[in-house]
Order: C-alpha cells, then structure tokens, then sequence
C-alpha cells in the first residue's frame, strides 16, 4: 500500500518534534528492560512479603522460571463498564496457572462516573482523575514484581490514565482487557428527545427517569460513542487490545474466550520467551498516529484531544492540536454512530465494526502498517474478527463490504469527506470543535455573546427567557487551572432546545463538552483559559462572537473589546466541597488543555 503523503509528512513533522523527548524515553526504557526480570531485584524478605499470600503459586513465584502477571483493575460496581471486571481476576490467576504461569492483583484503582457527576460539583474532580488513575497504577506496579501487566479499565478518564502508566512501566508489556458494551436498549435519540422535553418543562421527571433508566439498563459499557467507547477504539487502533476484542457484550462465551486469550497473549510476550514486545515499542509515533485517524474515522470524541497528547507525552511523543486539524482534513467519517447518526455500537460491530474500519482505512494509505502491536508486527490481524468454533477461540477474515451503509462506509464513499475536528484560532484563543454531528449550516456562527461562569446561569437565564434569541453562550473560568475543567455536558439539552427554535446558537468555552454532545456548535477547550487572564476573560454581554468552523476562526468583532481588563472572579467555591479542596495542587500546576491539561510534566 501507498501512504497518504499528508500523514506521511505531519508523522514525519511528530517524529522531528519528539525527537529529544522520544529518545530519552526509550534510553531510560533501555536501561530498565536491560536490568532483566523484575522479580531478580527483590530479596528473600522482599519476595516474602509479595507471595505471603499466594497459596499454591509459591513455589512457582519464588521459582522465578515463568512469568508473573500484574492485574491493575478499576473494578467498581458504580460504572455499568467496570462492573463485569469483578470477576476477572480469579478468571486471570485461572488463565494463568492453566498456562504454567501465575497472576496476582497489583492493585487497584479509582474510576469516576461522568453520568453520575454531569452538571455536579463532583465533575470537577474528573479530569483530574486521570493522572490520580496513572499515579495509582504506578503505585501497584511499583512493587517492581510483574514480568507483564494487563490493564483492567474502560471509561473516560480511566483508559488514559492506564495508559499513561502503562507508558511509564513500558520497560514491560502490557495488554489491555475491555469488558464490552451492554446490549442495546431505549435507542439514544429517543432518550435525547425526552431529555429536551424536560428541559422545556413538557415531561416530569418520571417520564426522564424512565427513558435514563431503559437506556443504561444492564452491566457493559453505554452504547453510545462517546468518550468511553472511544477509549476502546483507540486501544484497538493503537495495538493494545487483542483484534475485535472491543465491542464483544459482557458474559457471552466470546467475551470469556477473548480475556483467557488476553492473559495467554500478555504471558507469551514477556521478557522471559522469544516475543518480548514491551509497551515502549507499541507506544511510538506512528501508533499514537493511528489513533488520531481512527477518532476522525469514528467521528470520536473530543475528550480524546486532550487524552491523547497526554498520553503520547507518558511515551515521549509530543503531539499538538494542528496534528488533530490536519489529520482530520484526510481522513473521511466512515460511521454514524450517535451522537453522529441513529445507530449504536452494537450496531456499528454488527455492521463490520473496527476490523472492516482498519482494512479500509490501511487499503487506502490512511493508517501505518508498520507498527508493533501485542500481536507482534503490523495490522493485518486487526482487519479479521474473533470467532469462537467448537470451543476454540479463531480469528477469520473480517467482511470485505459494510453490512449497513447507514452506519459504516467505505473510505472512497464516506459519510464525509472529512473527520469532522476543526481546530479554531482567533483573537479569542485556540480552540476545537467537533462537526461530525453539526448540521453544515451551523458551521458559521455569528451572533452576540450571552457570558456567564458557570452552568447554573445559562439554565436559569434559559428558564428565564433571557436567551430565546440568536446567541454564542460563553461560559468562562471553566478551565483546568479554574476548576478542574469540568464537562458541560447538561447545557447540552437547553442549548438544543434554543437550536431547534430557529435560533443561531453556538458554545464558546474554556471547559469541555461530553464525547456524547452533538448537534449544537461548540467552541471548547479554549486557550488560555480565562482564569489565566485568556481573552475570555474580557468579553461583555452583546459582544459579537463569530465561531467559524469552515475557516477555523474563533473571534470576538466588537472593537475594543479585547482592551479591557481582564474580569477576575472570585473563585473560591470551586475549593472546597466533595473533595475539591484535595485538588488544589493540581489546580496550581495543571499545564494548559492544548497539551493534555498534564499535571507538572
């Protein structure tokens, strides 16, 4: 296959920028890997003290000849995703000893629910949760006792988080188990049309409670493609889950035979065979490349653009907002799936699913083949699907031809020609905007600026009447240094409401929006955030805004405007209460949203 020579120059523009930070990633991945397995460091009293109580492993542990696996699981039964991993560490230390090996749990670690915490206080601890997530990792994996580590996390900020330990630990290999999506239930357009008419006071809150409750109605991850099936798609394109291992529903006899296989994979790769592939050669360049490709593919959430240079960074890989912009002018929308169309991504496996996506994508120069994988070398594995024959786990040709153009379609007929991410630049900042489910009409946006500091206010001034009009709502000091950048998830509801009036509407903000939020226009991300003196902090009620996603354009037009002095509120109410005041120092040393919003590196 012929590369597209665009993705081939902005690689090459990744790997000359990297270049330093890459090479003294891998010098310190060198020398640990060098000092051979793990376990060889402890002392006698070391090794006691891990093994004291393993039981029947012992001998097997202390005989140091196979191979030591460490589970990091986000196991809690709050989060509909993670529920189904209780049981995967006793199927783990099974699937092990069955291959002559053993497992231990390494630790664990916290996992937050968005759903829960949308338009809550306790959204502002989300974001933050990531590197929370990646330092709690490095904790179970300091013990310095695993020759390989599986990774046991699906949502938001989870994957990230463990993929930036994994990077960090990437001196050993590590493997990634998904738990899979739950079973299709009330379809997510149905639920959103109950959601606006609550809004508008036409529904009580039975009526809401009862389409929330037929939507997430069993154990898996939600179906929508928001943030957290992103996460698994991503895991996929990037080589660190087994192919087709994503979208596999929880407790079918695929999903059983997919994590033994997991676990057998994971032991035959270590340090101690012939396969030794750790996640510092998976982790490079072309894949975090990958990745960006298959989020413009999948029309993916943009919670991922601030995951993801986080994550390249744990690999010494430095990725920036223009990588995102160019990448998705080449790479076309091949899936509809809500936010962005009707289906669910039960339907999207059903339809061909990531397999058929890699195939097409890698056939047409838009993915690089020659990467390292937990499968070893190149994708070609990654286009087939898992299939479980007479009791035996195989993997066939995937389909050549979408089974539903409505949801999934080939590169050379797209849904769009682009990846629906546009980057924004103006006098107001640099920001982002997903388009993948805004209608064309709504890509240009110029309107007067209704501003408020936090979310309460657009709803009441929306209940009030107050914004019945043509209008860019602005919602500042939402930052990662203000408040821990919390989700806007809830106004979603309300400014669709004012959208579906007739009214021009659009989103200005330093905050994020959920991977679930679609149709109205949203500048977010925006930098430098207002409470770091950014031009949001200026703007006035009537300011005229134009948010321009054809040209890229974020801008205030009223003159002088930007002469003012920059507003500085008060903003101690976001330091106390549900545990923000333990989050302080991540609000003094956070970095900027552009650069993964990292917490000092």
């Amino acid at each position: 296959m012929t590369m597209h020579p665009t993705l081939t120059d902005i690689t090459a523009r990744i790997v000359a920028r990297s270049a330093q930070t890459r090479a003294t990633y891998l010098e310190r991945m060198r020398k640990a890997a060098d000092d051979g397995p793990r376990r060889a460091h402890l002392t006698c009293g070391n090794q006691a003290h891990a093994y004291a109580a393993m039981g029947g492993d012992k001998d097997a542990l202390v005989a140091e000849r196979a191979p030591n696996l460490g589970i990091v699981t986000a196991y809690n039964d709050m989060l509909s995703a993670h529920q189904p991993f209780e049981g995967y560490p006793e199927k783990i230390r099974a699937s092990a000893r069955a291959a002559g090996a053993t497992a231990q749990v390494a630790g664990g670690v916290p996992a937050m629910c968005d759903g829960v915490t949308q338009g809550q206080p306790g959204m502002e601890l989300s974001l933050f949760s990531r590197d929370v997530i990646a330092m709690s990792a490095g904790i179970s994996l300091s013990h310095n006792t695993f020759d390989a580590a599986v990774y046991l996390g699906v949502c938001d900020k989870i994957v990230p988080g463990l993929v930036i330990a994994a990077a960090t630990f990437g001196f050993i290999p590590g493997l990634f188990i998904p738990a899979g999506p739950m079973v299709s239930g009330l379809p997510n357009d149905e639920k959103a049309k109950v959601r606006q008419l609550f809004a508008t006071g036409e529904v009580g809150r039975d009526k809401l409670m009862e389409a929330e409750m037929a939507s997430y109605h069993g154990p898996g991850t939600c179906t929508f493609y928001g943030t957290a099936n992103s996460n698994q798609m991503l895991m996929e394109f990037m080589g660190l889950h087994l192919p087709g291992a994503s979208f596999v529903n929880p407790g079918t006899p695929l999903r059983e035979a997919l994590t033994d296989a997991a676990v057998r994979q994971a032991l035959g790769i270590t340090g101690l065979g012939n396969a030794y592939t750790p996640v510092c050669d998976i982790l490079d360049e072309k894949a975090i490349v990958n990745g960006i490709v298959g989020l413009m593919a999948t029309g993916g959430s943009t919670n991922l653009v601030i995951h993801l240079p986080a994550m390249a960074a744990a690999a010494g890989v430095l990725i920036e907002p223009v990588d995102f912009a160019e990448i998705s002018a080449i790479v076309p929308q091949m899936a509809k799936v809500y936010p962005n169309g009707l289906a669910d991504v039960n339907h999207f496996h059903a339809a061909g699913g990531l397999g058929y996506m890699i195939g097409e994508l890698r056939e047409a120069g838009l993915m690089h083949d020659d990467v390292t994988t937990v499968m070893g070398q190149g994708l070609e594995l990654y286009t087939q699907d898992p299939k479980l024959i007479d009791g035996d786990l195989v993997w066939q040709d995937g389909p050549k031809a979408s089974l539903n153009e409505k949801i999934l379609r080939k590169v050379s007929d797209p849904f769009k020609p682009t990846g629906g991410l546009a980057e924004l630049n103006g006098n107001l900042g640099q920001g982002v905007m997903k388009v993948s489910a805004v209608a064309p009409e709504r890509h240009i946006i110029e309107a007067p600026a209704a501003v408020f500091e936090d979310q309460a206010s657009v709803k009441a001034a929306f209940q009030a009447g107050d914004l019945n009009r043509d209008v860019v709502v602005v919602v500042r000091f939402q930052g990662p240094a203000a408040n821990g950048m919390p989700e806007l998830h809830s106004l979603t509801p309300v400014l669709a409401v004012l959208q579906d009036r007739g009214h021009k509407v659009a989103l200005v903000t330093d905050g994020r929006m959920s991977g679930a939020s679609g149709k109205v226009p949203s500048a977010i991300h925006v930098c430098p955030e207002a409470s770091h003196g950014g031009p949001l902090a200026k703007l006035q009620d009537g300011d005229l805004i134009r948010v321009d996603a054809k040209n890229g354009e974020l801008s205030v037009l009223t003159d002088g405007a930007l002469d003012r002095d920059a507003l500085t509120p008060d903003l101690s109410a976001n330091s106390h209460g549900i545990g923000r005041e333990m989050f302080q120092v991540f609000r003094n040393c956070v970095g900027p949203a552009a650069n993964g919003a990292r917490i000092c590196v």
